[in-house]
């Protein structure tokens, strides 16, 4: 009787999963494993809301596993070590586990795959995380895309929906001494300011399909105009469980294909490919990391690396960190993300813009505050997102395009409901000032709500003559 190891990762579920899939299949016992190795995703392991998000889901998927009849083995350190360890002891003959993209983890797998070769061990890597592996998405010319657009033209006409693989029934392991317990990793916080992710998020399996369900039901037909507005519950809330591979992005495409076919209507089908597109995006970002492993510490326009942006100002960052720029919708936004770990994709295009344009700060000191506090932490989405709203990716907003947080306020959150619920000192302020309060002393001195960091008209006009004096080529 043969034994298999399956190495879990960001794949933490059991439907669809393609390397647990194909060990139980091809042996009679799955070791399911898990390492805590995260100095080996330096210089970007984890965040501390991350690693909140990976222990429930972890305690989540062991549940799952004790259903059937095994348990996950947690371990922590070296992941080469510790695999070769648990391949004597439990005499596998095999590693299954599923790829994932980021250059760090890129090139410990190829020595890790090399080295178990080496040791007489079968390794087998699958396609989990993404629709379409970085390398078979490429130009006439062979290259990887630069642009969004002709890359989801290209990457569209070519899905196909499948059926996901099911979650197995009964699993047969091996007794295995020495496994840590999940709580022997740490990995929660030690002083409790979890409560609000406690309260807006449920981590695991059956948490990401419910939410799958929950926007099917009610939010797909309205997402085309709903979307972009942070005072409505319009978007699907999987990011966090797509990064840990609690879905997968081919289970969320195929429940769109499946309830389409079913005759859904035209509305619903409009809002169903306007989500396709948004995964497109998240696809786009994958490919670009795996194609620039730099992308998550230097511009992918090499033209900004002689960019003027302002020396590091520790006390603007602190208060925008904290919301308390004296902008409303910036402030709900970072509010927003320092209770539940997250923040609506239109208000995070606004803090980006505002700190990196109005505020002359280097992407970078967002990205890194976003990888700390962000569930949904993904280096290849806050990469490629700081750099298309500073201007410096490969596909980036125009260097004229520098968001008005006021118009923005205005137009996405107009009675005012977002910023009220996240910047309670404003609860009161009449719709036509919520998102201008400063216009109105008095509003100011009644809350002491702060004034603007910078004044939104000038920082825009000494944006634009920075980007415009940049080389034209």
């Amino acid at each position: 009787m043969t034994t298999a190891l399956v190495w879990f990762r960001r794949d933490l579920r059991l439907a669809d999963n393609p390397a647990l899939d194909a060990a139980r299949h091809a042996h009679e016992h799955v070791v399911p494993v898990y390492i805590d190795a995260p100095d080996e995703e330096a210089p970007w392991a984890p965040g501390a809301a991350s690693r909140w998000w990976l222990h429930h889901a972890l305690v989540a998927l062991d549940a799952d596993l004790r259903k059937r009849g095994i348990a996950l083995h947690v371990a922590r350190g070296d992941s080469l070590a510790t695999l070769r360890w648990l391949a004597r002891a439990t005499g596998a003959s095999a590693v299954y586990w599923n790829r994932l993209y980021e250059p760090a983890i890129v090139a410990r797998d190829r020595h890790i795959k090399a080295s178990l070769a080496e040791d007489g061990l079968d390794v087998h890597s699958s396609k989990a995380f993404v629709l379409f592996e970085p390398w078979e998405i490429e130009t006439g010319q062979g290259d990887p895309y630069r642009v969004f657009t002709p890359f989801w033209r290209n990457a569209r006409a070519r899905l196909e929906p499948r059926p996901p693989l099911p979650a197995p029934r009964k699993l047969a392991g091996v007794g295995i001494d020495g496994g840590l317990s999940i709580d022997d990793l740490g990995l929660l916080p030690r002083i409790p300011w979890d409560e609000g992710m406690r309260k807006a998020w449920t981590p695991g399996e059956a948490g990401a399909h419910e939410a799958l369900d929950d926007f099917l039901d009610a939010a797909v037909a309205k997402y085309p105009g709903d979307r972009d507005r942070p005072d409505r519950p319009a978007t699907s809330r999987l990011s966090p469980h797509l990064h840990f591979g609690e879905i997968g992005p081919m289970q969320v495409a195929w429940a769109l294909h499946e309830r389409t076919q079913a005759g859904a209507s035209a509305t619903w089908r409009d809002g169903s490919e306007s989500f396709l597109r948004e995964l497109g995006w998240r696809e786009f970002s994958q490919h670009l990391l795996y194609h620039f492993p730099h992308m998550p510490e230097r511009n992918l326009n090499p033209k900004f690396d002689t960019f003027p942006w302002a020396r590091k100002n520790r006390r603007v960052l602190e208060r925008w960190r904290r919301g308390r720029t004296g902008i409303p919708i910036v402030d709900a936004g970072m509010r927003e993300l320092w209770v539940t770990g997250t923040m609506h994709n239109r208000v995070r295009m606004l803090v980006a813009s505002l700190l990196t344009k109005n505020l002359g700060q280097h992407w970078l000191h967002g990205a890194r505050w976003f990888w700390d506090t962000l569930v949904d932490a993904d280096l290849a989405n806050n990469a490629q997102g700081w750099q298309w709203t500073a201007g410096t990716g490969v596909d980036a907003a125009p260097y004229f395009r520098i968001f008005n947080p006021v118009t923005q306020g205005e137009k996405f959150d107009p009675d005012g409901a977002y910023v009220r619920t996240w910047v309670r000192e404003l609860a009161d302020v009449p719709a036509k000032l919520i998102h201008r309060p400063w216009t109105d002393p008095a509003i100011l001195a009644r809350t002491g709500y702060p004034g603007p960091i910078v004044d939104l008209a000038d920082s825009r006009g000494d944006a634009l003559a920075k980007y415009q004096s940049l080389p034209k080529a």
